[in-house]
């Protein structure tokens, strides 16, 4: 019932006051199954991009993290190509930084920072990080490149 009424109110809250650059809505199969678009930022090689996510929340939610993937390709070290994002606030602790007090409209803000600020660090694709660390013009070109051939309308 918690989950339920939380879920409710956090939607309320992204379609009457979304962040900047981000949609979330309801999918048709239920509370539980949410789709978002994230506007790719100005001035990274993802601009003008519309790339589209899906949100699945466990059960347990808010004491597990809603489990996030990118369902448009995108050319990024910390995202695979099955759309799996590589982001603490995703996963709960030790490994992670989960915590209840975070909100779905928090992790889709999280998730524009990291695409607009990689994390080669911390990658899931080593190849597209080397290329970000060692060839930055060769990966921005990848990033625009895919942005224009996946992301666009």
């Amino acid at each position: 019932m918690q989950r339920a009424s939380r879920l409710k109110r956090e939607l309320s809250l992204l379609t009457t006051e979304p962040p900047p650059g981000i949609t979330c809505w309801q999918n048709e199969h239920g509370l539980d199954d949410l789709r978002a678009q994230i506007l790719g930022g100005a001035d990274t090689p993802y601009e003008k991009g519309i790339f589209n996510l899906e949100i699945v929340v466990p059960e347990r939610y808010p004491f597990e993290p809603p489990k996030i993937r990118f369902l448009t390709p995108i050319y990024h070290p910390n995202i695979d190509s099955a759309g799996r994002i590589c982001l603490d606030v995703l996963k709960l602790p030790p490994k992670g930084a989960w915590r209840p007090s975070l909100n779905i409209s928090t992790l889709l803000t999280s998730i524009q920072l990291l695409m607009a600020e990689p994390n080669p660090d911390d990658p899931l694709m080593a190849d597209i990080s080397s290329e970000y660390k060692y060839n930055r013009q060769l990966f921005l070109l990848n990033a625009k490149e895919w942005t224009e051939k996946y992301a666009s309308q």
